[in-house]
């Protein structure tokens, strides 16, 4: 009876080491004990996401890299029968995508998802991104189907990290380092993004698709507004004005379309053209857009337009929050301290949270006889 329970228990631990060879399966725990994982983050718009299987230490300390991980290519006796890299994981391959073109280590590497295989050496390893992603491990590597291959330095570290991870370090608006961390390693490459092309480039795409709809200004003005604060494309992003300012996409009474437009002829040297603008579009504004225009002013030293812009929206919205606070920054501009008092007194009991706290400070600059504009 024990022996048929004994051959039983094998049996059923045979049916389920195997189990990857049937077509329809139940769920089980990895093989192995290697827990599934990804990471993923974004690099300005470009989506960055790894895919891979976590090995653990299990008390190997000292016996992972260059011996359970071998150096360099190793022949594997299996699938394409050519030395192969490390899988870079567990279990099947790990792979890495990215949904626009990039930079490893400074080289290029178009869109897409990729096989990423390590060939390690002690001073120096040799990152892999491989065209083909949906391989088993590393067992049918071919170096034929490579797309990119990097050098980068292991760095030791004092602390042991059991199960294998990837990280997301030191990133920038258009950076990111990428740390495989096992045991006692850290194998790190560094990713760039032309954030600057990348959303052009997407810009261009959606602009052609759905989201450019008749009545739909806002994406037009979006796209042009990203050229004019970057100061980049400056000729493309005024037709994309153009188009967000038309009749057909229902921005001609847009405040904001105006602006943009305005903004995007004084950056290609053409400031009587976005000066009749502006004479254009301040009508359109409300009491909030006119005073953000006319504070942009004060602080470009443009103190009578700036004022003038300020007693224009009072004139046409009188005592609202925002029109007695220009009025007051208007004054201010002007030197005129106490009339300027008057309004940001005016203006206090209408503010609430950071706009009651910053009207605080500008009564107190004002009692000094200071500019409350800076």
């Amino acid at each position: 009876m024990k022996r048929l329970l004994k051959f039983y228990l094998l049996f059923l631990a045979i049916q389920i080491a195997s189990s990857g060879i049937a077509k329809a399966q139940l769920i089980t725990l990895p093989r192995g004990g290697n827990k599934k994982a990804s990471v993923s983050e974004q690099i300005g718009i470009t989506n960055v996401t790894i895919y891979y299987s976590r090995p653990g230490v299990k008390k190997r300390e000292g016996h992972i890299w260059g011996e359970l991980i071998p150096v360099g290519f190793s022949e594997l006796g299996y699938g394409a029968k050519k030395p192969a890299p490390w899988r870079a994981g567990a279990n099947e391959n790990t792979t890495i995508e990215f949904t626009t073109d990039v930079k490893i280590e400074g080289q290029d590497l178009p869109a897409g998802r990729y096989g990423f295989f390590i060939a390690y050496y002690p001073d120096e390893c040799i990152l892999i991104f491989s065209k083909n992603s949906t391989s088993w491990g590393n067992f049918f590597y071919d170096p034929a189907e490579d797309a990119l291959r990097v050098k980068v330095k292991p760095v030791k570290t004092d602390y042991s990290t059991e199960w294998l991870e990837y990280r997301f370090t030191d990133q920038t608006p258009s950076s990111a380092t990428i740390k495989l961390q096992w045991e006692k390693l850290t194998i790190p490459f560094k990713i760039d993004v032309d954030v600057i092309q990348t959303q052009l480039a997407s810009f261009r795409k959606e602009l052609r698709g759905d989201k450019a709809l008749p009545e739909s200004w806002q994406p037009w003005n979006q796209a042009a507004a990203f050229c004019a604060i970057n100061k980049v494309n400056l000729e493309e992003g005024l037709m994309w004005a153009d188009s967000a300012t038309s009749r057909t996409f229902g921005g001609l009474l847009a405040f904001n379309a105006w602006q943009t437009k305005a903004a995007l002829l004084d950056s290609l040297g053409r400031k009587a053209e976005a000066d009749e603008v502006m004479k254009k579009a301040l009508p359109l504004a409300d009491d909030i857009q006119g005073y953000t225009y006319a504070y942009s002013l004060v602080l470009l030293k443009r103190t009578k337009e700036a004022f003038d812009i300020f007693k224009m929206m009072y004139d046409k919205y009188p005592n609202t929050l925002f029109t007695n606070i220009g009025m007051a920054s208007g004054y201010s501009a002007l030197g005129d301290f106490k009339t300027a008092l008057s309004f940001a007194q005016k203006a206090l009991p209408q503010a609430k949270g950071g706009n009651k706290i910053e009207i605080e400070r500008n009564i107190r600059d004002l009692k000094d006889n200071k500019d409350m504009n800076y």
